[in-house]
C-alpha cells in the first residue's frame, strides 16, 4: 500500500483513499472473524478485546453478533466488530507481524 500511494500521490487521491482504507480495514476484519471459525471462539475472542479496549459491549451485544447467521462480511460490519476490532487495534505492531497502515494518514504525511 505504502509503495502504491507514493506512486499515485503527485494525482489527488484524498477522497478514493478515505473510502479504500475504510473497505480494508472492513475486509481484514472480515478474515478475522472468518479465521475464528466457530461463534464460540468468535464470543470469546470478542469478549477478551472488549475487556482490553474498555469498548463498553454488553455480553448479549457480542453473543448476538457471535450467533448471527448472517455472512462473514455482514457480520463484520456490525457496531460490535467495528468498535471492539478499531483501527487502533488493527495498527498494532506484534512481533514481526506489522499492523495496519492507515492509507489516508500515509498520504497526508508524504505531503
Amino acid at each position: 500500500v505504502r509503495g502504491w500511494i507514493n506512486y499515485f500521490k503527485v494525482g489527488s487521491i484524498k477522497l478514493f483513499l478515505d473510502k479504500f482504507g475504510q473497505w480494508l480495514r472492513h475486509k481484514i476484519r472480515c478474515i478475522i472473524i472468518k479465521q475464528w471459525k466457530k461463534p464460540m471462539t468468535i464470543y470469546r475472542n470478542l469478549m477478551k478485546l472488549n475487556k482490553a479496549c474498555k469498548c463498553g459491549f454488553s455480553e448479549e451485544d457480542i453473543f448476538k453478533c457471535a450467533n448471527t447467521r448472517l455472512g462473514w462480511y455482514r457480520r463484520s460490519g456490525m457496531n460490535v466488530v467495528n468498535f471492539v476490532i478499531s483501527s487502533k487495534i488493527l495498527a498494532i505492531q506484534k512481533g514481526e507481524r506489522p499492523g495496519l497502515v492507515n492509507p489516508l494518514e500515509y498520504y497526508l504525511k508524504s505531503l
